[in-house]
């Protein structure tokens, strides 16, 4: 299918002159302050929250030298029964919260978190900090990946592909297709999000100042894959793909690679593998609309913990379950080596940075066109009986 590209040079120019993307008239009736570190009606109003998934993720950032996240702990209603806090520096500029894994629970309590009436989080940057899979053809375990689109590849049919028939390579067809990579005729809604590039771009210039973890063990077990999979750990601008089902080897890269290229209209760089992004996206998108966050706001940064293919010659399952990169310690290191600078970015930046906002010059949004703009990506308008 050809790229759907729209006409949109105008409208981005317009949704250029704000750097908030919401409801703009709800934000100024709900928030006539400036200075989200002033706490309104006692809530806390931080400048970063950070989102982890589980523990290893979390415990990166509660060990770092250079801020201190256990000084408040606040019991939020709603959120996860494994992680039923979220941890505040003691000024309230820097928050987190483990959402706990997989689709459901990330969006569960990045919902409740936002309507739960403790934080005011008008003003606040969101930094998705988790790790993943990468694809070799793209980086190496160990690298640090910053999303400008995020896909939620499996909302697809699924076939086993042992009874699809002998001319399909892949068991995935997208919905209201018949055959695979042909885009979806039936539009949910959640197939894609895109962030605020020019962010992601500073948030890539802070995160090269850190030296990136790697181990013997991750240097020799990349030996066995082509450049760029065997390189050193690098700090990457590529998208991400969210899927509940933990997925691996050639065929399944291979084709949500492509169908993440089919679904932005050859936009995005698949390369990292989550359970939680677009879910996490889904509901800061909602309450963007209800003027309660900016969605242009939202950093996306996953550490590579392993590949999502076999080296050359290994079956996917003996490397799946047998195989060890040695790349789970430096993906976890690596998020506080990479995402401490951000968070540090945004803070020491703020008042002639951040505060104001980093103006956004591509779309911002998900596919329907919800936040304003017209995407740059789908059928807009038209989608379907989804």
């Amino acid at each position: 299918m050809a790229p759907l590209r729209s006409f949109t040079h105008a409208i981005l120019a317009l949704q250029a002159l704000t750097s908030c993307v919401t409801s703009s008239a709800i934000l100024q009736r709900r928030d006539q302050s400036s200075d989200p570190v002033e706490a309104r009606n006692n809530k806390i109003a931080p400048k970063v929250f950070i989102l982890n998934a589980f523990s290893p993720e979390a415990g990166s950032f509660y060990a770092a030298k250079e801020f201190n996240l256990l000084a408040q702990n606040i019991t939020v209603p709603g959120i996860s029964p494994r992680f039923p806090d979220a941890h505040c520096t003691a000024n309230g500029e820097i928050c987190q919260v483990t959402t706990g894994e997989g689709e459901i629970n990330a969006a569960g309590t990045s919902a409740a978190l936002v309507y739960s009436g403790l934080f005011d989080l008008k003003k606040t940057y969101f930094l998705i900090a988790g790790i993943a899979g990468i694809d070799p053809n793209v980086g190496s375990t160990g690298s640090v990946t910053f999303a400008r689109f995020e896909i939620q590849v499996a909302l697809q049919y699924e076939f086993d592909i042992r009874e699809i028939g002998n001319n399909f390579s892949t068991g995935y067809i997208p919905y209201g297709a018949k055959e695979p990579l042909e885009y979806p005729s039936f539009i949910y809604g959640t197939e894609v999000f895109e962030v605020n590039d020019a962010l992601r771009s500073k948030a890539i210039t802070f995160a090269k100042t850190g030296a990136l973890n790697d181990t013997d063990t991750a240097k020799k077990f990349r030996q066995q894959y082509k450049s760029p999979g065997n390189k050193p750990p690098s700090v990457i601008p590529c998208d991400g793909a969210t899927s509940d089902v933990f997925y691996n080897g050639n065929i399944l890269g291979t084709q949500f690679g492509k169908y993440a290229s089919v679904i932005t209209n050859g936009s995005a760089l698949y390369c990292a593998t989550a359970q939680e992004d677009t879910a996490i996206m889904s509901s800061l998108l909602r309450a963007a609309k209800a003027g309660l966050v900016c969605f242009d706001r939202i950093i996306a940064m996953r550490t590579a913990a392993n590949f999502d293919r076999p080296p050359p010659g290994v079956s996917t399952y003996q490397n799946f379950f047998y195989g060890n990169s040695g790349g789970f310690g430096p993906s976890v290191a690596n998020l506080a080596i990479a995402g401490v600078p951000v968070v540090e970015g945004i803070v020491k930046g703020w008042e002639k940075t951040f505060k104001g906002g980093v103006k956004a010059t591509n779309y911002v949004g998900d596919i329907f066109g919800s936040l304003g703009g017209t995407p740059d990506f789908g059928p807009y308008p038209y989608f379907g009986e989804g």
